[in-house]
């Protein structure tokens, strides 16, 4: 584990190196983690920056009794920035008493914090549990200011929220997000990935981000339509176009470029969404999180109680070290989150607590490792 632990800690340094020095050279994520601003995101004046803010590594105050509501009053409850942290946070309850009910024995904990400026966060995980070696469910509610090159981390890549900045300007803005991260015991029960948004700047530009994607370590193809299935089903009530449209997102954006292979098989992801009235949009959110539980769980509930090897496990563990290259290396959302003084425990919550690095492993050619493998190289469509 202390092998890991240093692995980890000299690929965030990579990470963050290459993150302030190249923005555009990273591909992206989805995860919207509490966050605001950090000294080492700016070039020109981080003192300064940080000052004004009064947020970064260390600015979230740890509370004891969760507020109604993170968001600052002025905002109103008719504000669309109140009604997806309310979204937000009944999808949280209700996901988390889900998975306690398939887990069986794990409780979920909780801790909340708040930051001088407005915002904080809930993060409540499950480590230990009788299914689940480590699920989290973490709500973030930011209000900070962030460099052009953090606005760009945040968004897709070629959709261009910084233009007419000049370098060092810093953009007012809010972000509201739910994200959550699902690694089971056992080898044939998928990991899960979900996270939803919403951003607003002050200049009055809005959008809308968002997804749910499985990482199973081996293949069961009635597993997988299941879970596309329930995701089309729940796209097509919103736009006949949108999951096809997601699923192909997905695809191209969840990928370990320096591996060659995509992290898992997929799901839907989307961003940038601003296309059409925000009502909409904020009902495909909802609608999206309500599919979490019917989606997955069943697929863990399936799987939970197979019997497994030793080698089963250890190539659970190598894929899992797959999905910690890629959440350290690419993820949007870390990215996001350490350029603008996020809470470490919450961006680093979605990291599994074990994992394995196996120098040059290449499964047996028709094993069943080999099997998914070569999908993650060649993405599929499933319904």
């Amino acid at each position: 584990m202390k092998l890991i632990s240093i692995i980890i800690c000299i690929i965030t340094i990579v990470n963050v190196v290459s993150a302030l020095n190249s923005p555009r050279s990273i591909l992206s994520n989805n995860r919207i983690y509490n966050n605001s601003k950090v000294k080492a995101t700016t070039a020109t004046s981080p003192d300064t920056a940080a000052k004004d803010d009064k947020i970064g590594w260390d600015s979230h105050k740890a509370i004891d009794e969760i507020p109604e509501t993170l968001v600052r009053t002025i905002d109103g409850n008719d504000s669309m920035r109140r009604k997806f942290e309310l979204a937000c946070r009944t999808a949280q309850t209700d996901i988390c008493k889900a998975i306690e009910e398939i887990d069986g024995a794990g409780k979920f904990t909780s801790d909340a914090w708040v930051r001088e400026n407005g915002g904080g966060g809930i993060s409540r995980v499950l480590s230990g549990g009788k299914t689940f070696e480590k699920a989290g469910v973490n709500l973030s509610v930011v209000y900070g200011t962030m460099p052009k090159e953090a606005l760009q981390a945040a968004t897709e890549r070629g959709v261009d929220r910084a233009k007419g900045m000049k370098e060092g300007d810093r953009v007012p803005f809010f972000a509201c997000g739910l994200s959550s991260v699902m690694h089971p015991k056992n080898p044939f029960a998928p990991t899960m990935h979900f996270n939803y948004r919403y951003f607003e700047t002050d200049g009055g530009v809005w959008w809308f981000g968002g997804g749910t994607d499985i990482t199973p370590s081996y293949l069961n193809e009635d597993d997988m339509k299941h879970f596309h299935g329930a995701y089309k089903k729940t796209c097509d009530k919103h736009d006949p176009e949108f999951y096809s449209k997601f699923k192909s997102w997905a695809d191209k954006y969840f990928v370990i470029a320096h591996r060659g292979e995509t992290r898992g098989l997929g799901g839907i992801f989307y961003d940038d969404l601003n296309d059409r009235d925000p009502e909409k949009l904020l009902a495909l959110a909802i609608d999206n999180l309500a599919t979490v539980v019917p989606a997955y769980g069943p697929i863990v509930t399936k799987h939970k109680d197979d019997p497994f090897t030793q080698a089963q496990k250890e190539w659970q563990l190598i894929r899992r070290g797959r999905y910690v290259e890629f959440n350290l290396v690419y993820d949007r959302g870390t990215v996001f989150g350490l350029k603008t003084g996020g809470r470490i425990e919450s961006i680093l919550m979605s990291l599994p607590e074990t994992a394995r690095w196996e120098y040059n492993h290449i499964p047996t050619p028709g094993s069943e490792e080999d099997k998914i493998l070569q999908i993650f190289k060649n993405p599929r469509d499933w319904v």
